[in-house]
């Protein structure tokens, strides 16, 4: 746990963390909220709410690298306090829009989205040293799995006994704060030997965006599609078999397991590549739904929950290692946008191969997905490149060489 203190007592580290906690959680909710809005406060079911939850991501997918430019370029508090007020506007207007004025603003909020988790992994490579990355990131994965138990659980206790629009207006206020508390921490987004060195400008495209990107961004959507294949495949396995109560314990299981398995990750000094990370992962995603019965499906998913954490917390630091510090933003944004994609197209993608054959081949097709995607990882990290950045044009940027270590692995050197 020494790593972890150490990490943890980084001047401002804590404070980032405890305050984007609260908007990650609440960001996490915004899907639910919104559903549980237009089916019980506009009264039009389910389909609908689905049209206003695709226009949110569609808005956020195309918003994320977008937003990591304007903060390349325009500095982390205008663009934090522009997001805020964004979103301050279309939580509180929620409830007096017509659903065709609601779809057209929530791709808006989508695109506005306060970009607290980009900012996270930008503070955290600015805030760490090379060596001490591994371990931020594993936190920042806890906390991201956290969130993720907590958001939507407490949506649903709020929607029990609340009124819609009370709801959508708490998920909003949160997302608010915890957009103005990291603005007001404002944590750099720079290292001080970045800094010291200066950037020499924006980094030419073609300096930065190569097989290596291409290769984690890859990956990160290939996470991304398989969590989302196995949410839909739990759903569809436990309604067949008439235990869909049991959904909420299942997946806190599955929660449970991500976070023990990113603490004991980034607490240890193991190093593995991405793309094997992720390759375990789907493997031992494909036979879960041989499982029958809640318990054993339960214990049948802790191994996808222990590699979890460890392969966002990876990929993450791939991202941070690959990008030089002027276009890091963008980079991030970019990431924060492949999984989007990923989560938002593996659902639908289980969901066609569970209506095709039975609610287990979620489980295989989410696993198949994520194999594939570490395969196309490898493949392209093996890739000899010749866009890396020149330390010419970018003194800084040679902080990001290693960086093909984390995809590649030990053998690869």
């Amino acid at each position: 746990m020494t790593g972890y203190r150490q990490v943890l007592t980084l001047p401002g580290m804590a404070a980032l963390l405890g305050v984007s906690f609260l908007a990650r959680t609440a960001i996490t909710a915004v899907a639910l909220a919104l559903t549980t809005y237009v089916v019980f406060g506009l009264h039009l079911g389910y389909a609908a709410a689905g049209v206003v939850v695709a226009a949110l991501t569609a808005g956020l997918a195309v918003g994320g690298p977008l937003l990591g430019r304007a903060i390349d370029r325009r500095g982390l508090r205008t663009v934090l306090m522009a997001t805020s007020v964004a979103q301050a506007v279309f939580w509180w207007g929620v409830p007096f829009l017509p659903f065709r004025y609601l779809v057209g603003a929530a791709f808006v909020a989508g695109l506005l989205m306060v970009p607290v988790q980009s900012v996270t992994r930008q503070a955290i490579t600015a805030l760490t040293t090379v060596g001490q990355r591994r371990t931020a990131f594993a936190c920042e994965s806890v906390q991201g799995e956290l969130s993720y138990v907590v958001g939507p659980a407490l949506v649903l206790l709020c929607a029990a006994g609340l009124p819609p629009r009370a709801v959508v207006w708490g998920l909003g206020a949160a997302i608010v704060a915890g957009g103005v508390g990291v603005a007001w921490l404002d944590p750099p987004l720079r290292s001080a030997d970045e800094t010291a060195v200066g950037t020499g400008g924006r980094p030419r495209r073609r300096e930065w965006w190569g097989a290596g990107m291409v290769a984690v961004l890859t990956m990160g959507f290939g996470t991304a599609m398989l969590l989302g294949g196995v949410d839909l495949a739990i759903v569809a396995v436990l309604a067949e078999s008439g235990q869909l109560r049991w959904a909420a314990v299942v997946v806190a299981v599955l929660g449970t397991a991500s976070v023990a398995g990113g603490l004991g990750y980034g607490g240890s000094t193991l190093a593995l590549p991405a793309w094997l990370l992720l390759g375990l992962l789907g493997l031992v995603t494909v036979p879960v739904g041989l499982a029958h019965g809640w318990p054993w499906l339960s214990l049948a998913l802790v191994g996808t929950g222990l590699l979890t954490a460890p392969t966002l917390a990876t990929v993450a630091d791939a991202v941070s290692r690959l990008a030089p510090a002027g276009v890091r933003g963008e980079a991030t944004g970019l990431q924060s946008s492949a999984q989007s994609a990923g989560f938002a197209l593996g659902s639908p993608l289980a969901g066609m191969v569970v209506d095709a054959s039975e609610p287990a081949g979620g489980f295989v097709v989410a696993g198949l997905a994520g194999v594939a995607a570490a395969l196309v990882g490898w493949l392209l990290s093996r890739r000899p490149s010749h866009r890396e950045p020149r330390p010419s044009k970018d003194p800084a940027a040679a902080l990001v060489l290693p960086a093909t270590k984390a995809l590649r692995g030990p053998s690869s050197e």
